[in-house]
């Protein structure tokens, strides 16, 4: 069983989509968007080393397997809950769905005033997830995971430069904005330690040199 039932409950949080209005690229940043406050630099070097180093697998990974978005509260689905959460002035309708706003993505420093121009990103992917032990783990498990607001796991950003992160991990992929990558990897340190999920050689190479200046 997982680790993390045991370093804290975890939450089961809830799902559908959310799109929405219209479209404008802006140069600069208006929001900061309201990801959980990740530990500090020490304790996130301190939590790497407890790691496990182990080679990742991806047999039988699919996304199916980590089912999104649930419900979280009221009509709102997790996107639709983040989308809220890490905009500026949302206004959303009954359904829940963002009919204007602006929402800043620490990723690359731009800023939207159209939700479908937004994703939102598992800072740890659900692949390397599976990767990383949760190929062990319940459905019920993973799609707490795939839903989790309450650790830094969960951002809004812009759409083009989540997918091309994909399921890549800091040993080769890092955000663009230097001034974000030290909360990126803090982040990805947390949730990888509260879900008991290992690193691979590589990964935990990045995040050594990353978190030595944090």
């Amino acid at each position: 069983m997982p680790k993390f039932y045991a370093r804290g409950r975890l939450s089961v949080l809830a799902g559908l989509t959310g799109l929405v209005a219209t479209a404008a690229l802006f140069n600069s940043p208006t929001a900061s968007a309201a990801l959980p406050t990740p530990i500090a630099g020490s304790t996130a070097r301190s939590y790497l080393s407890q790691l496990t180093v182990a080679a990742e697998d991806r047999t039988g990974y699919s996304r199916d397997k980590f089912p999104t978005w649930i419900t979280i509260e009221g009509t709102c689905n997790t996107r639709e809950y983040i989308i809220k959460r890490d905009g500026t002035n949302v206004v959303t309708n009954s359904a829940c769905t963002a009919t204007s706003g602006s929402w800043y993505s620490p990723y690359d420093g731009a800023t939207w005033t159209s939700a479908s121009d937004v994703d939102i990103d598992h800072l740890v992917p659900l692949a390397e997830a599976w990767d990383s032990g949760a190929s062990k783990w319940t459905t019920a498990q993973r799609q707490a995971f795939a839903n989790d607001v309450t650790r830094p796991q969960l951002l809004a950003v812009t759409d083009n430069v989540n997918q091309s992160k994909g399921d890549q991990d800091p040993a080769t992929w890092i955000p663009s904005r230097t001034a974000y990558d030290c909360t990126y990897v803090r982040a990805w340190v947390q949730v990888k330690y509260y879900y008991n999920l290992s690193v691979d050689p590589a990964e935990k190479t990045a995040l050594q040199k990353d978190l030595s200046g944090c």
